[in-house]
């Protein structure tokens, strides 16, 4: 196990690397038999299960249900918002018939012509159309207003070019679907999910994030908003985290959904949508770990503490067993998740490697000396340090030492940003400075031919039109023209 460690990559060496080696051998996911898709191993699954247990509680306690909706999605439904469809059509992937036959020839099955569909299905890019085509049968009335629905569900993207969580044709994600009354009560909800997000990504994930707008060109296709929340990873690369999105009345209007206002007249429905996918794994990852493996924050490690026992015979074991049953119970009882690895076809070092690998946060062990003296060796995983406590009162020792972790990985990562972010006037200066990665705020005079004009040049993007922070105008890097604000330009995932 010492050696597998060892042959990951270093990230100074080549991070991309280095993050394919990690997923790879800390056993979260694997590339599949199928182009493009990845199966997610059952320890990455564990991660996205946490994931997905913190984020439903928390849209939960917002008044949101859970619903489910079709995987197919007849093609004439995204024919009929202009921007959605062209925002996905090179993505989609597409049925065509609905039967197999056995070959004539005797070379195991084919479409069979004959079964050509009247209409093709396209397999779930997103879910506006379908969703918007289902709540024309449930709204009439002001009184069926707020809909706050979520759905858990996979989607397909056509991807050529993939990467293990970051980029994937199939991924998991959950994605909202909200229909409301007025403008305004949308945009808060927009802006409400958007902040429940980074809520989620800073205090569960440990992950800072700046939350913004996206420019015209990088909006979602059929929103007049898209609001986004932009991590940086450690190699200075932004990642877009998650996006919330206020989409006017425009699929209302698609697929005719309208409603009796409370004056008695006639409106349509105002909308969001927004979701978050398993690339919040990748995230995790590219934000914390290192190169002895995973660092995972306690709130979203599979299992927050593992204990190990050493011992030299059979008696020792036994009352190492005893003693540490006593443990594990004070750590459940106090809401801990733990996991006790006396299985004896390993030896400790390996196990030690293999959970330092797979980031798990504390790991405790116990020998003969720490029986006689009633203490156990605390190792962590975010500062790789060791010392040896007393048994006495454990729990509360290991719950205030996980509250300390799940901090110290989230400022890490929030002083790697500080140190890597800047601003600049010149775009001579921003040309060098994007070169050594990190996030520069630049003012930009708002159209899309300078937007353009810079990706072209720099393989930089607007990340995003920060909603907080410095608002003073200035004078385009570029064409020297009005700048409304600073704007966030990064290289990114």
């Amino acid at each position: 196990m010492a050696k597998e460690i060892k042959e990951l990559t270093p990230r100074s060496e080549n991070y991309s690397q280095w993050y394919n080696d990690l997923v790879i051998k800390a056993d979260l996911a694997e590339n599949s038999a199928v182009r493009g898709c990845m199966v997610i191993k059952p320890y990455g699954y564990a991660i996205w299960e946490k994931m997905q247990r913190y984020l439903d509680d928390m849209f939960k306690e917002t008044g949101h249900v859970n619903a489910y909706f079709p995987l197919f999605i007849p093609k004439s439904f995204l024919s009929k918002e202009a921007d959605h469809v062209e925002g996905f059509a090179k993505e989609c992937a597409v049925v065509t018939h609905y039967r197999l036959k056995n070959d004539p020839n005797g070379k195991g099955v084919v479409v069979d012509p004959e079964a050509k569909l009247e209409e093709e299905l396209i397999v779930r890019p997103t879910s506006e159309t379908i969703i918007w085509s289902t709540y024309r049968n449930w709204i009439q009335s002001y009184r069926d207003l707020p809909i706050l629905c979520n759905q858990w569900a996979n989607v397909v993207r056509w991807e050529m070019r993939t990467r293990l969580f970051l980029r994937t044709a199939e991924f998991l994600w959950q994605e909202g679907h909200t229909a409301h009354a007025t403008k305004e009560e949308a945009q808060e909800e927009a802006i409400r999910m958007l902040n429940l997000y980074v809520n989620f990504a800073e205090n569960y994930l440990s992950i800072p994030v700046i939350k913004g707008d996206k420019t015209e060109s990088e909006k979602f296709p059929g929103a007049l908003n898209t609001y986004t929340f932009e991590a940086m990873m450690q190699d200075g690369k932004a990642l877009q985290a998650g996006t919330s999105h206020f989409l006017g009345q425009n699929f209302a209007k698609a697929f005719d959904v309208t409603f009796v206002n409370q004056e008695n007249k006639q409106e349509y429905v105002w909308a969001t949508s927004w979701g978050v996918t398993t690339r919040l794994i990748g995230a995790l990852i590219m934000t914390h770990s290192d190169d002895n493996g995973l660092v995972l924050p306690p709130k979203i490690a599979p299992y927050q503490v593992v204990i190990v026992p050493i011992y030299k015979n059979e008696e020792q074991l036994s009352q190492i067993n005893e003693k540490v049953e006593e443990i594990v119970c004070k750590l459940k009882r106090m809401g801990v998740s733990v996991k006790y690895d006396n299985a004896e076809n390993k030896k400790p070092g390996w196990k030690f490697a293999e959970y330092e690998l797979k980031g798990v946060p504390v790991r405790l062990a116990m020998g003969g000396r720490d029986l006689d003296n009633n203490t156990i060796e605390v190792a962590r995983r975010d500062t790789l340090t060791k010392e040896t406590v007393s048994c006495d009162n454990i729990e509360i020792y290991i719950t205030n030492l996980l509250d300390e972790i799940q901090n110290n990985i989230y400022q890490k990562a929030f002083k790697l940003r500080e140190s890597k972010t800047i601003c600049v006037d010149s775009y001579e200066e921003f040309k060098e400075k994007i070169e050594e990665g990190g996030f520069i705020y630049a003012h930009w005079d708002g159209t899309s031919e300078t937007e353009e004009k810079i990706k072209e040049d720099t393989k930089a993007t607007i990340r995003c039109i920060p909603l907080e922070g410095d608002k003073t105008p200035g004078k385009c890097m570029v064409t020297g023209k009005t700048s409304a604000q600073r704007v966030l330009f990064a290289r990114s995932y």
